[in-house]
């Protein structure tokens, strides 16, 4: 059985009203979510918050880490996940499930149960309509790779990724400024995949994150728009001919797409748009 956040710190107040148990809070600090331990968690009997056990009562006695500091740890990684202030409650628990949404969520759930720290994991592609959710639940998956499994992690929007690449030219950094701290971590997750003029830039940056993290073996999880495709070799051109909306494997050519396939699974995310029921709830 996988420890919970309550055995992992044992001052954890099962009954608090604020974090429900879990020991965290996470609340919004600019364009970010950011985590922060609850009040409720108290001084650690067992270390008495040193961070470090003795064997026995001898002075020089061999020490080992508490198991109290790894919320902190956590808490930390999930403020540098730099998950969208928006999204700062986003989570399993408060996903409408009902209806066409069954399939995505229980895919998620069946994700977090499966997920292995000592094999290669497989990634998830979320993909469907705008307003599915998708998003939410990328977040809402991160989260809990994160606290409950204890995974480093980066969330981005590609767009905003390649502007931050562009303005990183402007003050001399280069593509590895940025993307090797994306390639490092345990988890990506790549929001809106396939957004962007399309452009031959834009293309080779997809490129190099995926391909570099294909090749690290590195969880890839992401959210598009666009249905999958089917990769033939020439993704450009056939878009073109067809004269249809495009799909992924268009938006991100045959090579990204054929490594996306072998690294993840794809999970359609169905439903009635959240943000139209959102708007009639508020009429």
């Amino acid at each position: 059985m996988k420890p919970t956040l309550t055995q992992l710190h044992p001052s954890i107040d099962a009954r608090c009203p604020k974090c429900l148990g879990d020991g965290y809070l996470v609340e919004r600090d600019g364009e970010f979510a950011v985590a922060q331990k609850c009040p409720c968690v108290g001084r650690c009997p067992h270390c008495r918050d040193t961070g470090w056990i003795a064997a026995s009562r001898e002075r020089r006695a061999r020490k080992s880490r508490c198991t109290c500091g790894v919320l902190t740890q956590r808490v930390k990684a999930f403020r540098e996940a730099k998950i969208p202030a928006r999204h700062f409650k986003s989570t399993r628990q408060n996903w409408d499930p009902s209806g066409t949404r069954t399939q995505a969520f229980m895919a998620v759930n069946g994700y977090i149960k499966a997920w292995d720290p000592e094999v290669d994991n497989r990634g998830l592609v979320l993909y469907g309509d705008v307003g599915r959710g998708k998003t939410h639940l990328l977040v809402a998956l991160l989260r809990d790779l994160i606290f409950l499994e204890g995974v480093t992690a980066r969330f981005v929007e590609f767009s905003h990724l390649v502007g931050d690449i562009k303005a990183g030219f402007d003050v001399g950094q280069g593509t590895h400024a940025l993307l090797d701290p994306l390639v490092r971590v345990d988890v990506l997750a790549i929001d809106e995949l396939g957004k962007g003029r399309n452009t031959e830039f834009e293309g080779t940056i997809v490129d190099e994150l995926v391909s570099r993290r294909y090749n690290a073996a590195s969880v890839i999880l992401a959210t598009t728009n666009y249905e999958p495709g089917n990769a033939t070799g020439q993704a450009a051109a056939n878009f073109a001919a067809k004269n249809a909306a495009p799909s992924l494997v268009d938006r991100v050519g045959d090579r990204v797409y054929s490594r996306l396939r072998e690294m993840c699974d794809f999970v359609k995310c169905a439903g009635t748009d959240y943000r139209d029921s959102r708007r009639a709830s508020r009429r």
